[in-house]
């Protein structure tokens, strides 16, 4: 008969990212006597909506500060990790930089090691989708994400008198968490028109207090001062050595905003690069206007053996990643044999099920209300740069693809270089497909998506491992976790 500890010492269950989806699923695997490794690219857990300073910030800023009306639930998250350290194999400040034939190639201090799995659960999150205007590569324009890192994370804002723009509910809770922490907000600047903010209304109210929430940043926001203009158009970004001023147009008149310090962004997308080198399935999402990798409801990919959840299989939020993290752990145990069949579970899992679908209506309301600006790359001059990895401007995609010598992502990519740089088409990716499907006229779904390789990261060259690193390592994990 077998027991959990014979189960344990025949699979490896790794979990990668310890946001809320990945702590959530390795709080439900411990319970039921399973030992994960969980890797994770930041030094703490919390992912990036619950981000912790460094243990040696140097600075104290309490949890109602750094995370407002979601202290509580950052709390939890933390608090439950904090809870699980000696019960599981917990690998921060490590990058998971490839993957394949159930193993995950990572790096750490320098030291590379080859992790192998049976079961692998992807929750890596998100970042910012990025479409680019006029300007965004000067010092002192950023990203809303790295903005909310520089303020959770090293306690300073991006600039003292900052603008924000573009669009999502991210673009108001950043502004109100700058405002909150002293900074200067200029301005918030929407390119979406609050009149298809408010006929998303019945589906944003299948979260009220979500909702309320959003509601409240901006009321907030409008109370205090913070000039907030809607329907608007990024025009450009302008300074000499560093940023100075934003403009944009409102109908037909341009306004300019002097300012030191930009923040901008167009919600999120899924970070999948991961799953990619894991061999799953992909398909092209219309509500997220992306490709993300296939999976059921429960989570389980294309792969065998291979899950997902949280924002990095479709853009949902901390709670239906909470919700997804534990959905998946439930498949996860179902198919090592654990509890399969009990009444209890098959309730749980049917709980978990309703309450994603109820979240998963919100979402449809969130893309409804914070679209992606129409038409906008007939608005990037020819010498903008499009991917600042590789200094390619709008005009040498616009040349390459209108002499008929690229009509699909990758082709582009491999003629111009757009998305070979650093970031892998993090930040270039989204515009470059939006750019070719603006020229060639094709759906954005027909242009291809940008194959994932590895390293999906920058790493470096000199990257070793040596024995007494490794045996340093095994001594510091619980015994019947060492299998590799």
């Amino acid at each position: 008969m077998s027991t959990t500890t014979d189960k344990n010492s025949m699979h490896r269950v790794v979990i990668v990212g310890a946001g809320p989806a990945g702590v959530r699923a390795a709080e439900s695997l411990v319970a039921a006597g399973i030992v994960p490794v969980v890797i994770d690219e930041a030094p703490r857990a919390g992912g990036q909506i619950y981000r912790q300073p460094p243990a040696d910030a140097g600075f104290a800023r309490s949890k109602r500060t750094l995370y407002g009306m979601e202290a509580g639930k950052a709390d939890a998250v933390h608090s439950t990790m904090t809870g699980l350290l000696s019960k599981l194999d917990y690998r921060p400040d490590t990058l998971v930089w490839g993957c394949g034939a159930a193993q995950l190639d990572t790096l750490r201090a320098g030291r590379q090691r080859t992790v192998p799995y049976s079961h692998l659960l992807i929750a890596t999150g998100a970042t910012d989708r990025v479409l680019p205007f006029p300007g965004w590569t000067l010092p002192g324009v950023y990203t809303l994400g790295a903005a909310q890192i520089a303020l959770k994370s090293q306690g300073c804002a991006i600039g003292r008198r900052v603008v924000f723009a573009g669009t999502g509910p991210l673009l108001y809770l950043v502004a109100y968490q700058y405002a909150k922490a002293g900074a200067q907000v200029e301005a918030v600047l929407d390119t979406n028109p609050f009149s298809r903010q408010f006929a998303a209304t019945p589906r944003l109210l299948r979260q009220p207090s979500t909702f309320a929430k959003g509601m409240y940043y901006v009321g907030w926001l409008a109370a205090h001062g913070v000039r907030i203009e809607r329907g608007v158009t990024l025009v450009r970004a302008t300074g000499d050595k560093a940023v100075q001023a934003m403009t944009y147009r409102d109908g037909d008149q341009e306004r300019t905003i002097p300012c030191d310090a930009v923040g901008f962004g167009y919600g999120l997308r899924s970070e999948t690069q991961l799953a990619d080198l894991a061999g799953c399935r992909f398909r092209f999402d219309t509500l997220n206007r992306a490709w993300l990798p296939e999976r059921d409801p429960a989570g389980r990919s294309s792969v065998p053996g291979v899950y997902l959840a949280g924002d990095g299989a479709g853009i949902a939020g901390a709670d239906a990643a909470e919700l997804a993290g534990r959905r998946v752990a439930l498949a996860m145990l179902e198919d090592l044999g654990h509890r399969a069949g009990n009444a209890d579970v098959q309730a749980q899992a049917a709980k978990l099920d309703r309450q994603l679908a109820n979240i998963a209506e919100f979402r449809i309301g969130l893309e409804q209300a914070f679209a992606l600006p129409s038409d906008c790359t007939s608005q990037w001059p020819d010498d903008m740069t499009v991917c600042r990895c590789e200094e390619i401007d709008a005009g040498t995609l616009r040349r390459c693809i209108r002499a008929g010598q690229a009509s699909e992502i990758n082709r582009l990519k491999a003629l111009t270089r757009v998305g070979m740089g650093r970031c892998q088409g993090r930040m270039c990716g989204a515009a470059a497909a939006e750019l070719l499907s603006a020229e060639t006229g094709k759906p954005i779904a027909d242009v291809g998506r940008l194959r994932g390789q590895a390293p999906i990261k920058p790493v470096p060259l000199s990257i070793s491992m040596d024995g007494a690193e490794a045996a340093d390592h095994l001594a510091a994990i619980p015994e019947h976790a060492r299998d590799d």
